[in-house]
């Protein structure tokens, strides 16, 4: 590597990882506040970051704790330690736990009450007739699935599970010494966290863990209750395999898997005002540290309001769900291979229907020219009709070859179980290779024709999975290319057996190319820039975290390149820095879908090329999984993406511009056209649809005849 580029790699000109997901995560929370919309819909964004800041914990925090356990003292690319990234995320996660909580009880409580539906957040705030439903409730539906536990001289200190929400309690004997004893019971998740009251007018609801609380005395009927709190612990969920020493990958992620119950515990939330007693009871049994202590002011685990989204009657309070639109060239009924045949068919999810992508199996299934499918699986749906699909195809007869990443992280479990349901039908399964991560979304089709064999491909952005891509935006592309069908066989040969072709046509692969395609891409739009002609790269992607990309987007600034960034969640790319990044833009779009699509244009020099990928630009995507890149060639297809990221840097309305302080800003508006991407998507691809559905009606229209 050149001096130039290493002077780019300079920590000065790196933000730090985890702090720049937390300002993601602000971004979120930046939804749940937004008065312009839903009260409904905020309520959604603000369980979102509650999720999304547990899965942060469980991960990136559990794994910045084991450095510093192991006394790791290497810097990250911010030029930061472990112990010091820990010491500044501590007060900027209680920053954010704070304004969760300000926006919940400050804000959303009282519209929700001025909206009719009134949450009762203590049990003591309940009416006489109240009480006694609840404690009737509490009797029949309750009681009887919980498990009270008591700790004494020869009952230790239970296991407390992961994420689940507790009530701990000190008790005295009724007949003791007046001696305390510690007493917990787990708020049990088989029941549901929202207890609605009958009321005369409107809703009104109150949350199990309430109820169990004001009951709490009839599970320890011989000891009296001198205090009663709420608490939850996070532990470490960061699963370490040893893949090299697993005779059964399977096996032994299934083991892996229930280890999570009881890894370190990483942080303690409890309601605020807890018993000092109790509190120090808990932090000395589960070993955690005063900063990994979070006083909550509300309810603890906020993820309940995606339930209380659920509730009936507040319709007007929500966004009105859209179906996805049909793809006018894939109308339903039809043989869909016959229409591949006719060009490159693009798919944009979820303003198109992914219909198309389940039928593209289906069909295949049935098929009796298909001689063989091979799928790549990374997330797929509870009731998948993707692998019911692939089920049928092996019991037809088919060859199915199918890879399940088993390391999918929190959906392991998942994937485990359909592994063994396609295996049981005759698929052959691969469960991802040794060291890596199989993220790339591809399906190869082989099928017998008059001309001989040919391969039909279908290539994403997102996962094979019907539920996500009705909320996740992702891009998908159905080709029998050639080119791209010699491709698709050569990277199942390598998942398979470890073949590696001699060269390839159009796709690129990680580990071993993908990381050098794109610094040759940003170097040739460098070198067009130094040569006076049109460089400019536009870059979509979820996150942007490696250095060396980075750098050489620096370097491609430097020269004169124009670089626009569209960043949904993490960057650690810094703007504004003179000669450095002073011509480059960073901006991020928090909406109502998750932005998942990877798009990257080249302009070289007027010969434009637009690629879309499985991965993003940071060291895990490049270097240890395995992703694919592949370009968008037909110029229908091409201008569309280079339209979708066009509106996308036109955004004013959900987009936020990163600033040389480091900050996300919404976008000034002043003077200018109010433009909303994911709204003007879903109005382009219902003309198109209905576009297509008249020109067929014109088409098919029986002639008249007169007498």
């Amino acid at each position: 590597m050149g001096e130039k580029k290493k002077g780019f790699l300079d920590p000065k000109y790196f933000s730090n990882r985890e702090l720049s997901w937390l300002l993601f995560n602000h971004r979120v929370l930046g939804e749940a506040r937004d008065k312009s919309n839903l009260l409904f819909e905020r309520l959604k964004f603000l369980s979102i970051t509650a999720s999304n800041l547990d899965e942060f914990f469980m991960i990136r925090i559990a794994s910045l704790m084991d450095m510093v356990h192991a006394d790791y003292r290497k810097t990250d690319i911010s030029g930061m330690t472990p112990r010091q990234q820990l010491k500044k995320l501590d007060v900027a996660i209680h920053e954010l736990v704070d304004l969760q909580y300000s926006t919940y009880n400050r804000s959303l409580l009282p519209l929700l009450s001025q909206n009719g539906l009134t949450v009762v957040t203590k049990h003591q705030e309940l009416t006489e007739e109240e009480r006694d439903y609840v404690d009737q409730y509490f009797q029949s539906h309750i009681y009887p699935v919980l498990t009270p536990m008591a700790v004494d001289s020869s009952r230790p200190f239970p296991l407390i599970r992961n994420k689940s929400l507790n009530i701990g309690a000190l008790v005295t004997k009724k007949d003791g010494d007046g001696s305390l004893d510690f007493a917990t019971v787990q708020v049990p998740s088989v029941l549901p966290r929202i207890v609605q009251i009958p009321c005369s007018e409107g809703t009104k609801v109150i949350l199990l863990e309430e109820v169990i609380e004001r009951n709490i005395h009839k599970l320890f009927l011989n000891y009296k209750i001198v205090c009663s709190n709420h608490f939850r612990i996070m532990r470490n969920a960061d699963l370490t395999i040893e893949e090299d020493e697993a005779a059964d990958l399977l096996k032994e992620i299934e083991k892996q898997i229930k280890k999570r119950q009881w890894g370190e515990a990483i942080r303690l939330e409890v309601e605020q005002g807890a018993d000092e007693r109790l509190l120090k009871l808990l932090t000395k049994e589960l070993d955690i540290k005063e900063e990994n202590v979070y006083a909550i002011d509300g309810p603890l685990d906020l993820t309940f309001l995606m339930k209380m989204y659920g509730l009936e009657g507040f319709e007007h309070l929500k966004n009105q769900p859209k179906a996805p639109n049909p793809v006018p060239q894939l109308p339903v009924g039809c043989d869909i291979f016959e229409e591949i045949r006719k060009g490159d068919i693009l798919l944009h999810h979820p303003y198109q229907s992914f219909a198309p992508v389940v039928d593209f199996i289906r069909q295949a299934a049935v098929d009796p020219n298909v001689l063989a499918i091979k799928q790549t699986l990374y997330r797929v749906s509870g009731n998948s009709p993707i692998i019911a699909a692939l089920a049928q195809a092996a019991e037809n007869g088919k060859q199915v070859s199918v890879l399940v990443e088993l390391k999918a992280r929190f959906d392991e479990e998942n994937n485990i179980v359909w592994a063994r349901k396609l295996e049981k039908a005759g698929c052959h399964v691969i469960y991802g290779l040794v060291g890596l991560k199989t993220h790339s979304k591809i399906t190869l089709v082989v099928r017998k024709e008059e001309d001989g064999i040919r391969r039909y491909v279908h290539l994403g952005t997102g996962n094979y999975n019907d539920a996500t891509a009705k909320i996740y935006t992702d891009i998908g592309l159905l080709t029998c290319s050639e080119a791209i069908g010699e491709d698709a066989t050569a990277v199942f040969n390598m998942l398979s057996g470890y073949s590696e072709p001699l060269q390839w046509n159009k796709l690129t692969l990680a580990p071993l190319w993908l990381k050098d395609r794109f610094l040759s891409l940003i170097e040739r739009e460098k070198e067009r820039a130094l040569e006076g002609e049109a460089a400019h790269i536009i870059a979509k992607m979820n996150s942007l975290c490696d250095p060396d990309v980075i750098a050489a987007l620096y370097e491609a600034n430097a020269a004169g390149v124009k670089i626009d960034l569209i960043v949904r969640g993490i960057c650690c790319l810094k703007v504004g820095i003179p000669g450095v990044s002073d011509n480059i833009s960073v901006r991020s779009i928090v909406g109502d879908f998750l932005e998942h699509s990877r798009i990257f244009y080249f302009a070289n020099g007027g010969q434009e090329e637009v690629y879309c990928s499985s991965a993003d630009w940071m060291p895990r995507n490049l270097e240890r999984r395995v992703e694919i890149l592949f370009p968008v060639e037909g110029k229908e297809q091409k201008d569309k993406l280079i339209h979708f990221l066009d509106i996308m840097l036109k955004d004013t309305m959900k987009a936020q511009v990163l600033t040389p302080q480091g900050t996300y800003e919404k976008v000034d508006r002043r003077g200018k056209e109010s433009i909303l991407a994911q709204h003007i998507f879903w109005e382009e691809a219902a003309k198109e649809a209905t576009r297509e559905e008249e020109r067929v009606d014109r088409v098919f229209i029986p002639e008249t005849h007169h007498d």
